[in-house]
């Protein structure tokens, strides 16, 4: 592979906007999940020892030092790390190593006390991509332009690593679930549907033939599983932008039909890591490529690179068909030309699949320390070449400390990617499991795949909570961002992560109604915390309980379905049908022993007093950043940051196009003429000069040869 000075960079770059992302989301919903007045309050986490800094888990540990409360502690947090992300996205200089440790510890320390909240699979990507960009970023803050060095591709290429366990686990564990769906090939039709978010075009995309989204469940598992295989590690430059440029095109369709989530953006960000500085180059100077000059037309390749160039052409022709091949043989494409359609239909059982899991194992793992050791070669190779003893030898030391720390976080990483369905944690090597469960608490790796929900036919089970003053009329709570009314319009909610409605919808699926958060849920709407109610709800003219708390509430479970105009003739302006499937969470109050018992169970009782507030000036600080963003959705405060940062690189663009297209004034015809003049006047008088002295000479000559005459 190439050099990678430009990929890096765009890596770096988008790392720091998913930080900027996840760090606002978080802050605006810490009132409601972790205030004193929320759901979890943070403050019953506290430890009842103070330990060193060092030894523990987050970063509560310095609100006693800082005046801080416990709540305010996370969210002076997520403002310091929104504040280095913006940095570090505006100015070059500042996506430093150090930029990134920062980052990355300032989120492990509110995934440590996040609890179910801050557990979902875009949060430990997030961890281990920040983990890797402290790798990848140079070390030497505020240089002018960021240093790059012959060993850089080395660390880089964890990140290919991670994109392939990424995209090649999500595809396996589809299958090696044994999903019928995925089976049968009319999962897609009920993801749009089930997914967390469906946008608009959900709804639309639901409408297509079946024949077309069953081949679209076709794609995606080829997508998956095939192409990683065969393109992200290929020695030829132009199979791993195919694999690119695959990828980018599934995950837009992911964010055009299910909403941007960090997930989305983080895959986008680890697929840079197939790209290079000359696929850069060329977009950049297509157009702008010099005229050659007549001499200097490209010289006639040997016979030995033309040889080379054709068996890479080859290679390349049989790659793609044999993804043609696994299209038509696995899934039996077939045209039919009456109709007009695709038939396609799954032509493996679940027993091969395995079968199949059970060769790539071993097979891809291999093919990572291989990919590996032709990187960290060809790095050494690099530094050897290096001019000076001096440079070559500082070049080696460095390119030996970065490839071990490559090295180690790879052999960590088999752990969790050989817990795949399918695969056995056995075949990995003792010392490297012992050294993963001895650093498995800072989350250095994860596992990707492997809670892959079953997708069910039935619909999309959704929880509704009904309020009620009298027990005997109800009224629904329609939250912001989930399905609730049948008639609202599916929301835009990314790159916004609603982590409320996020385990509400993992929670109807599981039908679990014993979490600690569903039952602090439960006794917050009913003392009516106006922190709790903005997750719901931020516009109090669509809560119906914004002046009084309900007396009553209960939890009923619905299964949600598209509507089809075909079908449903009667509901032509409703983007939903649902029916009714069971009760959640029965009725309670306030008083209710059973409630009681299930706080008490949890934890939630009130026996930790809140703490009041300091006059510290860190805390007046927080509080007052907080107060001027109260009432703000989540959404709009994200989109806010992102659209504030556009509107930057839009203004840095125009000045750089108008400031780079003054070309200097081209100099006058008088000037032109003094310049060239001045040096043929001079070279006329020392030429001048020259006869004078040879002519002076002659005549000198001429005299003395007339006397002896």
């Amino acid at each position: 592979m190439g050099e990678v000075k430009t990929s890096r960079q765009w890596f770096l770059w988008s790392i720091a906007l998913v930080y900027v992302c996840a760090f606002a989301s978080i802050y605006v919903q810490i009132p409601g999940l972790y205030g004193d007045e929320g759901i979890l309050p943070v403050r019953l986490q506290m430890p009842k020892v103070q330990r060193p800094l060092l030894e523990q888990e987050s970063l509560l540990g310095l609100g006693p030092s800082l005046g801080l409360a416990p709540q305010q502690v996370l969210e002076l947090t997520c403002l310091v790390g929104v504040a280095l992300a913006l940095c570090a996205v505006l100015l070059e200089p500042l996506r430093d190593s150090l930029i990134f440790f920062c980052l990355r510890v300032l989120y492990l320390s509110l995934c440590n006390v996040g609890g179910d909240f801050l557990r979902s699979e875009w949060d430990v990507l997030l961890l281990e991509a920040g983990l890797l960009a402290v790798l990848v970023a140079p070390l030497g803050l505020m240089r002018r332009h960021s240093s790059y060095h012959y060993y850089d591709p080395v660390s880089f290429w964890l990140t290919r690593w991670l994109f392939f366990r990424l995209t090649f686990c999500t595809g396996v564990s589809k299958l090696a679930s044994g999903d019928p769906a995925w089976y049968d090939l009319s999962a897609l039709s009920h993801h749009l549907e089930n997914q967390m978010n469906p946008t608009p075009l959900a709804w639309y995309v639901h409408q297509l033939p079946d024949w077309l989204l069953r081949f679209g469940a076709v794609v995606v598992l080829q997508s998956e599983i095939i192409v990683p295989l065969v393109t992200f590690f290929a020695p030829i430059r132009r199979l791993r932008l195919f694999g690119f440029y695959v990828q980018l095109l599934l995950q837009l369709c992911y964010i055009l039909t299910g909403n941007c989530s960090l997930l989305n953006l983080l895959s986008i960000t680890l697929s840079f890591s197939l790209l290079d500085d000359d696929h850069f180059s060329n977009s950049n100077n297509s157009n702008t490529a010099p005229k050659k000059k007549k001499g200097q037309e490209k010289r006639p390749r040997s016979c030995g690179q033309t040889l080379v160039s054709y068996l890479m052409l080859l290679v390349e022709l049989a790659v793609y068909l044999f993804i043609l091949y696994c299209f038509i043989t696995l899934f039996k494409l077939q045209i039919n030309w009456e109709e007009k359609t695709l038939l396609s239909k799954t032509n493996f059982t679940q027993k091969e699949f395995h079968a199949f899991l059970d060769i790539f194992q071993e097979l891809t793992i291999w093919i990572g320390v291989l990919s590996l050791t032709w990187e960290a070669v060809s790095a050494m190779l690099n530094c050897v070449c290096t001019r000076g003893i001096v440079s070559k030898l500082w070049s080696l030391i460095q390119w030996a400390l970065i490839t071990a720390a490559t090295a180690a976080v790879f052999a960590l990483s088999v752990v969790p990617y050989a817990s795949m369905a399918g695969m056995s944690v056995s075949k990995v090597l003792p010392a490297v499991r012992n050294a993963y469960s001895a650093v498995e608490r800072y989350q250095l790796v994860g596992a990707y795949g492997i809670q892959h929900r079953m997708t069910s036919a039935e619909g999309r089970p959704e929880i509704i909570l009904e309020g009620s003053y009298d027990g005997l009329t109800w009224t629904e709570m329609n939250p912001m961002y989930k399905p609730g009314n049948v008639n609202a319009v599916p929301p835009i909610v990314g790159p916004h992560q609603p982590r409320l409605e996020w385990l509400m919808w993992q929670a109807a699926q599981g039908g679990d109604d014993t979490s600690p958060w569903f039952t602090g849920l439960l006794q917050r709407l009913l003392q009516g915390k106006p922190e709790v109610v903005s997750l719901l709800q931020v516009d109090k003219a669509q809560y119906p309980f914004s002046l009084k708390p309900p007396i009553f509430i209960k939890a009923k479970l619905y299964n949600y379905h598209f509507t089809d105009p075909a079908k449903d003739k009667t509901h032509l302006q409703a983007w939903w049908r649902r029916k009714y499937k069971r009760e959640f969470f029965p009725i309670v109050n306030l008083d209710d022993l059973t409630l009681k018992k299930l706080l008490e169970e949890a934890g939630l009782k009130e026996n930790v007093p809140t703490q009041p507030d300091s006059d510290t000036p860190v805390s007046q600080a927080v509080s007052l950043i907080r107060d001027h963003i109260k009432g703000l959705s989540g959404a709009l405060l994200v989109s806010t940051l992102l659209a504030t940062l556009a509107g930057i690189f839009l203004i840095k663009a125009v000045f750089s196009c108008v400031l780079g297209g003054r070309k200097p004034r081209p100099a006058s015809a008088e000037h032109k003429a003094r310049k060239s003049k001045e040096p043929s006047e001079t070279a006329e008088k020392s030429q001048a000069a020259a006869p004078s002295n040879r002519g002076g000479k002659d005549s000198n000559e001429k005299k003395y040869l007339q006397k002896r005459k």
